[in-house]
């Protein structure tokens, strides 16, 4: 059978003109010009765009996936195999209950159910199911679950569903002892809420038809109408709302990328008006706890970079006069705090080494969680409760599965829960985890987190994947995957680059990587790769580039600056077209993104900047290595017609380089599909093409 041609987009050149600057965008026409009815229904889309994505996805089919699907189902098999069945998280105390989530054998989404409290750690103990995911998600192609959370009261449960992937999610209640069903009629929000501590009202989120989340109400069970609590008018801002630990209060945040301005409400009255905490100023980021009778503030005012806590009454004022509880400590970042009855607990990074630190309220005393293992991840985790001296925290390393801790803040005895079983087998000493350092052109110090079996050799004969993000501030943590070990233990080493613009190594790590200093997120994902290949670990031309989203353009950049280091490049979701996004304000992001990347429609520095580095606008007849890049039709984060534009792009001015598969998921947005299994093609793929280009497939 004769396999199809690559596909060629035609060219239909679009002149834009823009601070006295001229471009052309041959290919803007794959954006549907009805692209915000697409994101809700994806029949809309035009049918001559349609058929060149169909083309796209036959070609990717014919050429990659299907002389790849004997080792995709090997990859699946093994990636399934160490999966749990019937996985369970640890129950999770809240008064006469414990909540958890388990999974039954063969189920793709999670139930809800809970226990008495007394029973909850029995293993026979009696469960009630209050939500059960593989039943309610039958008929559906896309599924997914925002929050799913019961009522104060323990008598409803609510919860959010988007079944189209365009992140706009529909809000329902459910009566937890009769599963009674009640729609809301409330289908334009995002996907969390809160509950009011009486359980008589929710507050939810909208998102507007931009697909921006603008305003919050509140709606009272029993009631049809809702009430605007605050409504945001910075189309820059986004809006989210939750509940402090303690239950008591309701907080709302609006906030961009680098300032944010918090509002609290009682949440035992139902009356409650949103009250401010401290007025915007541009630069200044807070979030907020509450707890004791004053508000517990995580802020970067006075020149703290890597943030500090504050005490603040519960009434409007002056961050300058807001009374340290833990001063800032320059290369110390701190990343989150919970407050609890008796207990400020924080979590926080130095050196790329995350730790948690308890604060006893009443006298000021604190002490570390101390680990030994030189690379690892930590997080606090949900609790339900307020008045408790138990504080529940996560741990894994790229060797070590990901176990949960019940730990005592007074008597600091720690009890494990849970250790994530491997049912196929796993031994930690067949691995070597290591955290290294590579030198950016400036000088700095890059950590890099790698993981590879004892028996690969560091003599520059085995490939390596190279993982990266480098945006937002968001740190890759040193975690455990089960699916990377496919790749490991046939010789493949696993390295995820911490570089700047995420945060890895405080909030100037972060800031060193935006705006003008963008370019340095490129420059050290390159340096990165250089130095494995220069200590041995792997070689040029060995590597495999691997990035989604922010990532996906870190790794689109890094090929147009030094194509012949990669093996392969695997861009998923990828943020390619920025100057074009950015230069769209009608876009969901593009107005809260431009203290990320700049505003190009304003600023002739930045326009120049994204200009320079954007995948898109950066293509030319380069030695492209095979390129994997994957995009979904409903994604209103990084709309489907950027990795189209980019893959045409690449095929007409590179026409002899790669090959370019462009796959796109015609029923899913930004995160791919939702399943715990099925979400498992996707990675397989992925790795099966990694396999491919290195030289790994075997006979496949």
């Amino acid at each position: 059978m004769t396999r199809p041609a690559p596909p060629v987009a035609r060219r239909k050149p679009r002149v834009i003109e823009q601070l006295g600057r001229r471009r052309e965008d041959a290919y803007h026409w794959l954006k549907d010009a009805n692209w915000q009815k697409v994101m809700r229904d994806p029949s809309q889309l035009r049918a001559d765009i349609r058929a060149y994505l169909d083309a796209e996805n036959a070609y990717s089919k014919a050429h990659l996936e299907e002389p790849l699907a004997r080792l995709c189902e090997t990859l699946i098999a093994e990636m399934r195999g160490r999966i749990r069945e019937d996985d369970a998280s640890v129950p999770a105390p809240d008064g006469p209950f414990a909540y958890a989530t388990r999974y039954r054998p063969g189920g793709e989404y999670p139930c809800l159910v809970r226990f008495d409290r007394e029973h909850a750690f029995s293993p026979d103990a009696a469960e009630t199911m209050l939500y059960d995911g593989d039943l309610e998600s039958e008929g559906r192609p896309y599924f997914d679950i925002g929050a799913l959370a019961h009522s104060p009261d323990h008598q409803w449960l609510a919860y959010a569903l988007d079944t189209q992937g365009s992140e706009y999610y529909t809000l329902r209640l459910r009566h937890a002892l009769t599963g009674e069903d009640r729609a809301l009629g409330i289908d334009r929000a995002t996907g969390s809420f809160a509950w009011s501590a009486n359980s008589d009202a929710i507050y939810w989120v909208e998102r507007n038809e931009k697909g921006r989340s603008c305003a919050v109400f509140r709606r009272r069970l029993g009631a049809g109408e809702d009430e605007l609590v605050y409504r945001e008018t910075d189309e820059g801002f986004f809006v989210s709302v939750s509940e402090s630990q303690s239950g008591d209060v309701i907080f709302i945040s609006s906030h961009d990328h680098a300032t944010s301005e918090c509002r609290w409400l009682d949440a035992r009255d139902p009356e409650a008006e949103a009250r401010l905490i401290a007025r915007r100023q541009t630069g200044h980021e807070y979030s907020v706890d509450h707890g004791d009778g004053r508000f517990f503030i995580l802020t970067n005012h006075g020149g703290a970079t890597d943030f500090r806590i504050a005490a603040a009454p519960m009434e409007p004022s002056d961050p300058a006069v807001w009374e340290d509880v833990v001063p800032h400590s320059a290369g110390t970042y701190i990343l989150d705090l919970v407050c609890l009855k008796r207990h400020l607990v924080r979590l926080e990074r130095r050196d790329g080494v995350p730790r948690i630190i308890v604060r006893r309220l009443a006298d000021g005393s604190e002490h570390e969680i101390a680990f030994t293992e030189a690379a690892y991840s930590l997080g606090i985790e949900d609790m339900l409760e307020h008045d408790t001296d138990v504080l529940r925290f996560g741990y894994a390393s790229p060797t070590t599965p990901d176990q949960v801790f019940d730990y005592d803040m007074e008597t600091r005895k720690r009890t494990l829960r849970q250790t994530r079983e491997v049912p196929s087998g796993h031994d930690p000493a067949d691995y070597v985890a290591e955290r290294l350092f590579a030198k950016a052109e400036d000088g700095a110090e890059i950590p890099v987190t790698l993981l590879r079996r004892t028996t690969t050799p560091v003599n520059g004969s085995a490939p390596l994947l190279l993982y990266g993000y480098g945006a937002y501030g968001i740190t890759i943590p040193a975690g455990f995957s089960t699916g990377r070990l496919s790749l490991v233990d046939r010789g493949m080493t696993y390295a995820i680059a911490h570089v700047r613009g995420g945060a890895a190594k405080g909030y100037q790590w972060y800031l060193d990587g935006k705006l003008d200093r963008k370019a340095n997120s490129f420059t050290d994902y390159l340096a990165v790769a250089r130095h494995l290949a220069a200590t041995g670990h792997t070689s040029e031309g060995r590597i495999v580039a691997l990035g989604g989203s922010a990532g996906g353009l870190l790794v689109g950049a890094a090929a147009n600056l030094a194509p012949d280091l990669f093996a392969g490049i695997i861009a998923a979701v990828p943020f390619v077209d920025v100057l074009n996004t950015m230069s769209d304000a009608s876009l969901p992001l593009t107005p809260p993104e431009w203290p990320e990347w700049g505003n190009p429609l304003a600023d002739e520095d930045a326009y120049d900047r994204i200009a320079a580095f954007a995948p898109y606008e950066q293509v030319s007849a380069r030695p492209y290595p095979p390129m994997l890049v994957t995009g979904g039709l409903s994604d209103s984060r990084v709309t489907y017609w950027e990795p189209a534009k980019w893959v045409a792009r690449l095929r007409h001015e590179a026409p002899d380089a790669g090959p370019y598969y462009l796959r796109i998921n015609m029923d899913a947005g930004h995160g791919g599909a939702t399943g715990r299994f099925e979400g498992l093609k996707e990675t397989a793929l992925e790795y099966a093409f990694a396999l491919h280009v290195t030289g790994l497939a075997g006979g496949s």
